[in-house]
């Protein structure tokens, strides 16, 4: 199992401003020779502030063309924090679970909550995209494949306004992350199928624009290896975390000269097609094919027979990021702490495992 913990990163100094880019309210701190704290009071009209350092502050906003954004006028008032989920995720499933999260952490924390399709952009576009609705939010939540995007993270950290990445592997030294353990959920579920028999095992890649596809790929390696399997490579093939990229993926291993006894596919809705194409092909799930997925989504259970899978609490995963963002809008620590939170997995054991048929 994985270990649920919280580590808080400090971000480092941002880099010089590119041609083009924002004006940040470190920048006018520095060229008025104040702290950031300091311009925010002015910028925003609270707190004491002597008439020579205002006047100072003033001239370095009009020298720069500084414009305060919402995420810094709620960084300081600290009221109604507006927080954007942005999505294009192909699975449904994983999109609804995140969405419920989302939507129950912030009634709890009363802060507003703008959700936002990215599904037909191009990365110019929504690099735009996100340059325009960073001056709208005080707060940003990506979740994959979004959360693996470089440009659109770089607009919003340029911006100054949080960011919280959910699922990514990929560690980010601008950015906070809720997470789980792929490599060990992989590792487990794959274990799964070696204890209950098998040794010719397939596995259905995520999508590889996504390194908890990566991760996975490496726990299930990892798995074969302490068992002493030899990984073959021909029982290895790719997916999209989509259901016809599963049916593609399912067709061609079971197509295989030596087809393998258990499929491991990288989330729910791949390893629902797994099934399909086994029913398809005659194949009794699991007496013939034992099937896992990944997510633990409602795709695991609308298919019969239901699937042994990785529960990856989604729900609570955009649960856990709204309050992250907000708590730290709130204690006015938003854009500087970052944190590292990893969820607990868990392996849900159900009818589509069984040992292999002699």
């Amino acid at each position: 199992m994985a270990r649920t913990g919280e580590r808080t990163l400090q971000k480092p100094r941002k880099a010089a401003r590119r041609k083009g880019q924002a004006v940040t309210l470190d920048e006018v701190a520095a060229l008025a020779k104040v702290s950031p704290m300091t311009v925010s009071r002015v910028v925003n009209g609270h707190g004491k502030v002597r008439d020579t350092t205002r006047e100072r502050v003033m001239r370095a906003v009009r020298e720069l063309g500084y414009t305060p954004n919402l995420a810094a006028s709620a960084l300081a008032t600290a009221h109604e924090p507006r927080v954007a989920l942005i999505y294009t995720n192909p699975s449904s499933a994983y999109l609804r679970e995140l969405l419920v999260g989302a939507l129950r952490g912030a009634s709890r924390i009363a802060a507003q909550l703008v959700i936002d399709s990215w599904d037909n952009l191009g990365s110019n576009a929504q690099r735009q995209a996100a340059r325009t609705l960073a001056n709208r939010i005080t707060g940003v939540i990506l979740p994959p494949p979004l959360c693996e995007s470089k440009g659109v993270i770089t607009e919003f950290v340029d911006a100054g306004v949080p960011v919280v990445a959910i699922a990514s592997a990929h560690p980010n030294h601008h950015i906070s992350r809720v997470r789980i353990d792929d490599f060990q959920a992989s590792k487990d579920v794959t274990q799964h199928l070696i204890a209950a028999g098998h040794r010719r095992i397939g596995h259905i890649k995520g999508h590889p624009n996504q390194t908890a596809s990566v991760r996975r790929l490496e726990g299930f390696h990892a798995a074969l290896s302490e068992a002493g399997i030899p990984f073959d490579e021909t029982l290895v093939e790719a997916g999209f975390f989509t259901y016809r990229s599963g049916l593609e993926a399912a067709e061609k291993l079971l197509a295989h000269p030596n087809p393998p006894t258990a499929i491991f596919a990288g989330n729910d809705d791949m390893a629902a097609a797994v099934v399909s194409v086994a029913h398809r092909r005659h194949l009794d799930v699991p007496r013939d094919l034992s099937v896992v997925g990944f997510d633990d989504t409602y795709a695991a259970t609308t298919v019969w027979p239901e699937l042994t899978t990785i529960r990856q609490p989604v729900a609570l995963m955009g649960d856990s990021a709204i309050d992250i963002l907000v708590r730290g809008i709130r204690r006015r620590e938003g854009p500087r702490t970052l944190v590292d939170h990893v969820i607990a997995h868990q392996l849900i054991q159900r009818d589509s495992v069984a040992p292999p048929a002699r």
